[in-house]
């Protein structure tokens, strides 16, 4: 599994239409193959820095959706809204669950 970590910086004012973007993001992200769970959150210390955290069974899944078209026109929609461009970034699992120490 993956940890798919994308940082955004919103532009003042425009916190509403980003966040319905990122709900309409992850309605379809939750459709997608290899897609296991996510969560947004937004900074308390600087309320322009929003992440999405994702969880997908493998890197490759992810890439996929980050390619599709459907991913690519909402992320479009999203450009104007940022500061910079999204920055995503990929991380493994160093340990699964089940090779925990009980």
């Amino acid at each position: 599994m993956v940890k798919i970590i994308i940082e955004r910086r919103c532009k003042p004012n425009k916190e509403a239409e980003l966040e319905s973007l990122l709900v309409e993001l992850r309605t379809n992200a939750v459709q997608q193959r290899g897609y296991v769970s996510g969560e947004t959150l937004r900074s308390v210390d600087d309320p322009s820095l929003w992440l999405v955290l994702s969880t997908w069974l493998h890197v490759d899944l992810w890439k996929t959706w980050e390619a599709s078209p459907e991913r690519q026109e909402i992320t479009r929609k999203l450009e104007p809204l940022l500061v910079a461009p999204e920055k995503a970034s990929s991380f493994s699992f160093i340990w699964e669950a089940s090779t925990w120490p009980i």
